[in-house]
């Protein structure tokens, strides 16, 4: 560190582990980091996160003025008045709330309400329908509850010891939040959970400040992991970023808002004062593992039997719902083959269809936010299985646009540093940091454009005849 550098962190509690990246506040440049798992699992104690921050930065945070926390999204925590934590915390993949979606939906006016008020209608992920699961299976525990966070709340809290705040990005994914009135709907949040109104964050504007740590560090607003992502890529007109991760998502900045009466595109905000239309599948890269598994290969080998079979997959089609889906209509999918025949019945075959039906799902994603002010002029891939060589070579024949491929990188904490550096340095827009560079993939040839857009018809064909959706 050199006597005029100004140091900031950006932490990601994601489900699998928290990230710490602290960064050059002029630049961008990462000048360290550490790094700390979480339980795998669906439900967690919040004090996990917290060791697991403590861990992971252990001899990170000497000389960093400013620190963002992104979290992973919709997670429920919940305190009493003494601010202990009541019951552990329910994920977002957490899927045990998908009747309570499918009742509050019907109780409230029906999908069109509810994308009208809050921008999105509620699924089994979003925190409005933990609290409902909650208070009908645990009363005696939710008339405790006093307050109700989200996973990047409950850290920035502990870190700042102040009163509990959030930014409007991640509390769009609560449904109990309008994004376009910018204001919390409490009377969705008070008939979801049985009567009960807690006490809620704080919404701070994107560039304020949370407080700060008792060592003087200030604490930015914080905000959701998709939001992170989006300001660390610096995501502008054209530009839709495609995540591939534990969960797929599609997502790019809008200067209007989105209210999808389908469920399929969530009207989120972003991090800038924008908003953040976003598709999301529940299964990504977890297809390609599993599919890996049931191979009995590696994921090289994968991606070599991948690549080894021609565009189409010999006419085999994966529906890959493997863990249900995340839209309303679709929560107990199940994954179905098509097309199988003895002459295509190959190992190359299946690990080609696995990589295509996977993305055909987050194609199917980009035409969803395309319908809600989104123009898609190149895809950013980003995510684990963005470094697959199959996923690579595949994605533009699928997807049917240019794409782009960041350099590896944790975007979530570094989104979350950048928004720690806006705060700290009080101006208008966010620091100007250094643009990274993407490598663009090259286009298929013009037979593999043609055979992409018929491995997506096929995939939409196939997903109408079991799902009619």
């Amino acid at each position: 560190m050199t006597d005029n550098e100004v140091l900031v962190a950006g932490v990601d509690s994601s489900t699998q582990s928290t990230k710490v990246m602290v960064c050059d506040a002029r630049t961008g440049a990462v000048v360290r980091s550490g790094r700390a798992e979480h339980p795998d699992t669906t439900e967690v104690d919040p004090a996990e996160w917290w060791s697991a921050f403590t861990s992971a930065t252990g001899g990170l945070l000497d000389g960093v003025s400013a620190i963002g926390v992104a979290g992973q999204q919709h997670g429920m925590v919940t305190v009493d008045d003494r601010g202990d934590v009541v019951r552990p915390a329910l994920l977002w993949n957490d899927t045990r709330s998908a009747t309570a979606a499918a009742d509050l939906t019907k109780e409230l006016g029906g999908p069109q309400a509810w994308a009208e008020a809050v921008g999105s209608v509620p699924v089994a992920s979003f925190t409005v329908t933990k609290l409902r699961w909650f208070a009908e299976h645990e009363p005696d525990a939710a008339d405790r509850v006093a307050r109700v966070m989200l996973p990047h709340d409950w850290l920035t809290w502990r870190l700042t010891g102040g009163d509990p705040v959030t930014d409007r990005g991640d509390a769009s994914g609560t449904g109990y939040f309008s994004p376009s009135k910018n204001a919390y709907r409490t009377d969705f949040l008070t008939h979801a959970f049985g009567g009960r109104t807690p006490e809620l964050p704080h919404v701070l504007e994107p560039s304020a400040a949370a407080g700060h740590t008792p060592d003087g560090t200030l604490v930015s607003a914080g905000t959701g992991d998709n939001m992170a992502a989006a300001l660390a890529l610096d995501a502008g007109d054209g530009d839709v970023v495609v995540s591939l991760g534990t969960s797929g998502t599609v997502f790019g900045v809008s200067e209007t808002p989105a209210a999808d009466p389908t469920g399929t595109v969530a009207g989120f905000a972003d991090a800038t004062g924008r908003y953040l239309p976003l598709a999301c599948t529940l299964n990504a890269a977890r297809v390609l593992t599993a599919t890996a598994r049931m191979l009995g290969v590696d994921l090289q080998e994968f991606d070599r039997l991948a690549l080894s079979a021609e565009p189409g997959a010999a006419g085999l089609t994966l529906l890959p719902y493997l863990d249900g889906e995340r839209t309303p209509n679709l929560p107990d999918a199940a994954g179905s083959l098509f097309g199988l025949r003895r002459a295509n019945m190959t190992p190359e075959n299946l690990a080609r269809a696995a990589v295509e039906g996977m993305l055909c799902g987050l194609a199917a994603g980009l035409d969803a936010v395309r319908e809600y002010g989104i123009t898609v002029r190149r895809v950013l891939l980003i995510g684990g299985a963005a470094q697959s060589e199959s996923v690579r070579a595949i994605a533009p024949t699928v997807f049917g646009t240019p794409v782009a491929v960041p350099q590896p990188r944790e975007h979530v904490a570094i989104g979350a540093a950048r928004q720690a550096a806006w705060a700290l340095g009080g101006t208008e827009e966010p620091p100007a940091w250094d643009t990274e560079i993407a490598v663009r993939l090259p286009e298929p040839p013009v037979r593999d454009a043609e055979e992409g857009e018929r491995i997506r018809q096929r995939h939409a064909d196939a997903r109408r005849r079991v799902h009619d959706a």
